[in-house]
């Protein structure tokens, strides 16, 4: 993770784009190729969307994750220990005897 990180804030910095990138503005760019991302799949059973759009998916979702991976560098949080936090936080609200197989939002539950 490190490694990718690095490459990222190279590319970033050989062009000067940092002064860009603030935590605002990243998070802007997340949500907006996240809707490019979406547009791939719109009016489409999500099989055909795949099999006709896999190649801009690709490129949309890496967009993503480059801007995820900027704004976790620049505020300085260890992406491995926030998803491992963020995972075992689900755990909690989502037991697997509550919720194996079903799509029911765990403050839904019995």
């Amino acid at each position: 993770m490190t490694e990718l990180i690095t490459l990222i804030n190279e590319f970033r910095d050989e062009r000067d784009w940092r002064q860009f990138h603030n935590p605002k503005d990243l998070a802007i760019s997340i949500s907006l190729e996240a809707s490019e991302l979406l547009e791939n799949f719109q009016w489409k059973e999500s099989e055909d969307a795949i099999q006709k759009n896999k190649n801009d998916i690709e490129k949309e979702l890496a967009d993503i994750l480059i801007y995820s991976l900027m704004l976790s560098s620049d505020l300085n949080l260890d992406v491995k220990n926030i998803i491992k936090k963020k995972l075992n936080e689900n755990g909690h609200k989502y037991p697997v005897n509550k919720s194996k197989g079903s799509n029911v939002k765990y403050t839904n539950f019995d």
